[in-house]
């Protein structure tokens, strides 16, 4: 049996794991969904049950399984991969129009019967999640069993929490004291009428209390939860993750400690009294539960959730900052890769771990701020590929050059910034219909780069804007054109972006400091794929009769390959901005470079307007 058989045997004999509890427990279905107690995109080993049992690796999924069928629901970021991953598993592949689908919970309502019961573990289901399964399941008269980790019954040696020590974020670097965001927060707080405020999301508790960690893959965030009152903040945090020397200085700024696995015993604590802040899409429903019924619950967005996606003017210097020494590190990567091309074996893994040393050799750096995406053709036609040992293309050997588009998508954390960036790089020859689609995309990216906007105008708005050049050519694509992006925090950072996926809310308006990337791309399943992406910045326009107006400022350093353009399918200013922006990029990426990457940039940032 070779590898590949072997994996699929395992996926079967694990779901039939779970029938057989289900058969013991009397339930009629288990959902798994992609998630834990921190509704965090990246999970601890702990939680990544939804991956272990069906051996779908993407981010985003949510696995059911029935006495007679299992499937795992998926958007079309991940439909070609989940395909290949899911084949000969006897886990069916269930397709699902966009990210925030309730296909698999109308799914249930419809294929199980009246008086059955759906178990999910409810620590790691959020809340609004919740409700919405709850009430969808009730109208057929099916229940909903949410307090049993049902997966703990059938994962022999189920990986344990992560003990990565805690550290602080300081100065220069956190501007910003904890004490004067945690005043902010309780300010906030007792605006909306509560005496206290409940944090689970871990990038708020990181921002708020200037500590970070390396508990979750690619995020410099680590496990805790946060109950604060007007006079005391309690961090619950696994024991010995926090030295002696920070825990006195977090007592001085009025934080004290409590073990992780207390924080749903606090707040069963609270007394009639109290009335409690809490965030409805960013608290899990089995904390919600542990709220006694006689304390009120003010349910709005974490005041942190807006505070931190508004960088202020210190943060954005060192993002600056950090967007130059990321655009030297790319440089220096790119002119090793133009030079290696025929002459070394170069695979997509290669791309890895060239870029990753690349970065790894500047300051500040920490990781990368997710798995580098680098894609050959066809394999760069999966919006969240991502190659293997045992599944990868091979770009070149020493001798031969293949032809067509290399798609790279990839990120840094640095101590000073958190960067996002895609780029398509010709290799060999390519061809008409290759670069046509380059230059579309390269059209919408610029359209929405020169946007000028109303101040407060709700991100999904914007999202047309960079889709109308692709959409006049009768081409489209299956992701939102940008996600907020964090400060040394998650590379994907709400409440904010600019997708279609996202609802047009107060919280997702547009305002000055906020950090979005603008990525749209075009992909041809079984050829190629192209997407371009820049970090950009909303700075303040011109204010008129009809209000503030915002724009964009990209932050983004690096150069746009001009190889792969088609410049009669380009407008002079469309030109123009290219040009502009190369100017940027040699003046502040350049003086970080010397040699062969110095030559490199010198190379593609030269002017194509003519």
């Amino acid at each position: 049996m070779d590898t590949l058989d072997a994996r699929r045997a395992s996926i079967r004999t694990r779901i039939e794991s779970i029938r057989s509890a289900l058969g013991s427990r009397g339930f009629s279905a288990l959902v798994v969904p992609s998630s834990d107690p921190h509704l965090s995109e990246y999970l601890p080993d702990h939680w990544r049950g939804r991956e272990f049992f069906s051996g779908f690796t993407g981010s985003v999924g949510t696995l059911i399984v029935t006495p007679d069928f299992a499937g795992v629901w998926v958007d079309s970021r991940y439909w070609t991969q989940a395909e290949g991953q899911l084949s000969g598993t006897g886990i069916e592949l269930m397709k699902v129009p966009g990210a925030a689908s309730t296909a698999h919970v109308d799914w249930l309502a419809e294929r199980l019967p009246r008086g059955a019961a759906v178990a999910v573990d409810g620590s790691v289901l959020a809340l609004a999640a919740a409700r919405q399964l709850a009430s969808t399941l009730a109208a057929r008269g099916i229940d909903l069993v949410t307090d049993h980790d049902l997966l703990n019954d059938v994962w022999p040696d189920r990986p344990g929490l992560p003990a990565a020590p805690v550290f602080e974020h300081i100065a220069p670097f956190a501007p910003t004291p904890r004490s004067e965001k945690i005043a902010a927060v309780r300010a906030a707080m007792r605006a909306a009428g509560a005496t206290h405020h409940f944090v689970s999301t871990l990038d708020d508790i990181a921002w708020l209390t200037n500590l970070r960690g390396a508990d979750v893959q690619y995020n410099p965030v680590f496990l805790a939860h946060l109950l604060l009152d007007d006079g005391q903040a309690t961090l619950f945090v696994g024991e010995g993750k926090v030295n002696d020397a920070l825990k006195s200085r977090l007592a001085a700024d009025g934080v004290g400690l409590a073990p992780y696995g207390r924080a749903a015993a606090a707040l069963a604590a609270l007394t009639s009294d109290a009335s409690v802040l809490i965030d409805p899409r960013r608290v899990a429903f089995g904390l919600r539960q542990a709220i006694a019924r006689d304390v009120a619950v003010i349910e709005t967005i974490n005041p942190s959730t807006l505070a931190k996606s508004r960088k202020t003017a210190s943060e954005v210097h060192h993002i600056r900052q950090a967007m130059e020494q990321d655009g030297a590190a790319l440089a220096e990567f790119f002119a090793w890769f133009e030079a290696a091309l025929g002459h070394e074996t170069i695979t997509e893994l290669t791309i890895d771990e060239h870029i990753g040393a690349a970065r790894a050799r500047r300051p500040g750096y920490v990781c990368p701020s997710f798995a580098t995406i680098a894609g050959f053709n066809a394999n760069g036609a999966l919006p969240h590929y991502r190659a293997t040992d045992e599944a990868h293309a091979t770009i070149c050997m020493r001798g031969t050059v293949g032809d067509g588009l290399l798609l790279i998508d990839s990120g840094g954390q640095y101590e000073y910034g958190t960067t996002d960036i895609t780029r398509v790089v010709p290799v060999g020859n390519t061809t008409a219909e290759q670069r046509r689609d380059f230059t579309l995309v390269l059209k919408g990216m610029i359209a929405l780069s020169r946007a000028k906007f109303p101040r407060g105008t709700r991100g999904p708005m914007l999202d047309t804007i960079a889709r109308a050049p692709i959409w006049a050519a009768g081409a489209d694509f299956g992701h939102g054109t940008g996600h907020g992006v964090g400060y040394f925090l998650n590379v994907h950072e709400g409440p904010h972006g600019i997708t279609p996926h996202l609802a047009p809310e107060p919280q997702t308006a547009m305002e000055p400091g906020m950090v979005t990337s603008n990525e749209p791309g075009l992909y041809r399943p079984g050829k190629w794929g192209v997407r371009i992406e820049n970090l950009v910045l909303n700075v303040p326009a011109e204010t008129t009769e009809f209000g503030e107006f915002l724009q964009f400022e990209t932050l983004t350093l690096c150069p746009i390959d001009t190889r792969l353009v088609e410049t009669s399918l380009m407008t002079p200013d469309e030109l123009r901005w290219l040009d502009a922006y190369h100017v940027e990029v040699s003046r502040r990426v350049g003086p970080h470079l010397k040699g062969a990457a110095a030559a490199w940039l010198e190379a593609r940032t030269r002017p194509i307007a003519g």
